[in-house]
């Protein structure tokens, strides 16, 4: 059996932070791009993965509801966001 690790974690590549969301019963693996971060939530380019995953947990609450719109939209198994996903049209 799988388990699925619902902590967020920085990405293999170091690129962006990885976090599940389950949506319609089924977990779609997610991953917010770096340069999102330092964008939109002032993460510094230079920070480390603490400092990265505090600023991706003060953010989650905004990243959950693009996430959210961005699977309603087009329902995928893996999803990535970037800065372009919070511009308002």
């Amino acid at each position: 059996m799988e388990t699925i690790d619902l902590e967020p974690r920085i990405a293999a590549d170091r690129r962006g932070v990885v976090f599940v969301l389950v949506h319609k019963s089924r977990s779609v693996e997610c991953v917010i791009a770096r340069a999102a971060l330092e964008t939109l939530f002032w993460l510094t380019s230079n920070a480390d993965d603490t400092k990265t995953l505090k600023i991706f947990r003060d953010g989650y609450r905004r990243i959950h509801a693009v996430a959210q719109r961005k699977l309603l939209a087009n329902p995928t198994s893996r999803l990535e966001l970037t800065a372009a996903d919070f511009a308002r049209n």
